[in-house]
């Protein structure tokens, strides 16, 4: 017996309330340089409000996609001009039809070949994302593409020091120190918010080091001038 359109909707989950249906990263490296990416471009732009980064969420694009349990999530994604809240995952017909803007893939040794091939091809073809990078965060192999005039992906030329512009970031993403980090035009580091506080710290001690280095050297001044002064009554005197 044939289901209608409507009862076959029906059999279909709440899409308000789908939940993500990803795997747990793959190391703890994996785990520690997405929380990296996610934490640096939160703390970085502060200030903004019409953002969501989803960090290993599911995306949800179509029925026929549920229906088959045909998952995809990227492990960073990022859409712009949309309400910044918490999800339990991405739903495009839930989010005016909205696709990420941006994402990130992290390699590993079992997504590595899905990564390069058929999730670049959805993203791409389905999703019509405008950027798309790959980093492995044990090889640090790394690569980024955008979407062409003829909607296809054609690499991101490197800069000399081998990072790759992203224009939805406004933001150069590089290797530092066998990590993938943000960079502002200017070569900048994007700092994480413990990073920002070490700086602000080290600067705070160093302002606080050069004030009692002056006082020292007025004290000393002050004690020299009194040797003087006395010496010189001293010589008055005589």
């Amino acid at each position: 017996m044939q289901m209608t359109a409507q009862q076959f909707d029906a059999l279909l989950p709440d899409t308000v309330e789908l939940l993500s249906d990803e795997p747990e990263m793959e190391s703890s490296l994996h785990y520690t340089q997405l929380a990296l990416l996610v934490s640096c471009l939160e703390w970085f732009w502060r200030d903004r409000q019409q953002f969501f980064i989803g960090a290993n969420l599911t995306i949800y694009y179509s029925r026929q996609q549920l229906k088959n349990r045909d998952f995809r999530g990227p492990d960073f994604f990022l859409v712009k001009g949309t309400e910044q809240r918490p999800r339990t995952s991405w739903v495009v017909w839930n989010e005016e039809g909205r696709y990420p803007n941006l994402i990130i893939e992290l390699l590993s040794n079992s997504t590595a070949t899905v990564d390069r091939g058929l999730k670049k091809q959805l993203y791409q073809d389905r999703f019509r994302t405008l950027e798309y990078f790959w980093f492995s965060p044990e090889t640090l192999e790394f690569a980024g593409f955008h979407l062409n005039a003829d909607l296809v992906y054609a690499p991101i030329e490197p800069s000399p020091d081998g990072w790759l512009w992203s224009q939805e970031l406004g933001l150069y993403l590089g290797i530092w120190h066998g990590q993938l980090r943000y960079f502002e035009q200017n070569g900048e580091r994007v700092l994480t918010l413990p990073e920002a506080m070490a700086v602000q710290m080290t600067a705070s001690e160093q302002v606080a080091q050069q004030a009692e280095a002056d006082r020292q050297r007025a004290e000393a001044a002050e004690r020299e001038l009194q040797r003087l002064q006395a010496e010189l009554r001293q010589l008055r005197g005589q």
